[in-house]
């Protein structure tokens, strides 16, 4: 039993933003994965009533350039908030490190730098078995979590502005 806490589970319901324009970076890398998590993220959006219309999905190649994607988005000014999703793999070399290390230094500059929150949804897990435990599996799904994460961050935005 995970000991992890389920949104079912959380006191704190999630706001009904009017207006609110996300953007979704997905990683094709691992797309088995990063799918499943757009899945999950999109629908939480659906469930929540917010219009499709108002939800962007861009897609790039990896993980690496989910950072890069996140800054252009927020130079067009048109997100409230942006989502990024990517699931790396522990491999046999320091790649995996690499990687784990550029996005979230990235996403966390871009969050320190910015006035639009960017959601880190990004998984770094050792196997396959603990990508499908969270993309849908026993421990929740990482997208559903993340668009959760961007509705709360939005609220809390136009809160203080």
């Amino acid at each position: 039993m995970s000991s992890e806490l389920k949104q079912s589970d959380n006191p704190f319901p999630l706001p009904k933003i009017n207006g609110m324009n996300v953007g979704i970076v997905v990683a094709e890398w691992n797309h088995k994965f990063t799918e499943a998590m757009l899945k999950g993220a999109l629908d939480l959006f659906q469930n929540e009533g917010y219009p499709e219309e108002d939800i962007q999905v861009y897609h790039v190649p990896g993980t690496i350039e989910l950072t890069f994607a996140a800054s252009q988005l927020i130079k067009t000014g048109d997100c409230d908030v942006i989502i990024v999703l990517g699931c790396v793999i522990r491999g046999e070399t320091p790649h995996f490190s690499c990687v784990c290390d550029s996005v979230t230094q990235g996403v966390a500059y871009l969050n320190a730098t910015s006035r639009i929150p960017v959601i880190f949804g990004v998984i770094t897990v050792d196997n396959e078995q603990q990508a499908i435990d969270r993309t849908g599996g026993v421990y929740g799904n990482k997208g559903t979590e993340a668009a959760e994460a961007a509705i709360k961050m939005c609220a809390f935005v136009r809160e203080i502005h």
